[in-house]
């Protein structure tokens, strides 16, 4: 599991590659991920978007901006918690996905990111 807390937002990020999806005869390795986001704060946040940096080990690279996640905007108020798995695909059967939230301060309404910590897609069977 990788972490990091940023602006008392914690982020915890736990994957596991998926054989049961991937063909790697046609260069398809799906990965899901599990995202856990904490509010250590003393007030209550609004994730309101997402962006991504997704890094492919055969030189691919792409973003992805989105509102929320998985079609929600979490509202956590102080020690509150928001958990959602998604998923990605790469081409190669290793890269590394990283980025950040926008949030939003419910006291001011003021907005401020939070970084996702930088972690790697790995196929199984390139561990042993």
């Amino acid at each position: 599991m990788t972490t990091q807390i940023t602006a008392g937002v914690r982020v915890s990020v736990d994957v596991i590659y998926q054989p049961e999806y991937s063909n790697p005869e046609k260069s398809h390795y799906m990965f899901s991920y599990q995202i856990t986001i904490e509010n250590l704060s003393d007030y209550t946040i609004q994730l309101v978007s997402r962006h991504w940096d997704i890094f492919d080990s055969i030189g691919e690279y792409k973003q992805v901006d989105g509102e929320g996640v998985v079609g929600e905007q979490p509202i956590l108020a102080p020690g509150g918690m928001h958990q959602y798995m998604s998923g990605c695909n790469l081409k190669s059967e290793m890269g590394y996905m990283e980025g950040y939230y926008e949030m939003i301060k419910e006291l001011d309404g003021s907005v401020f990111l939070v970084d996702i910590p930088r972690f790697n897609l790995i196929a199984s069977f390139k561990l042993n």
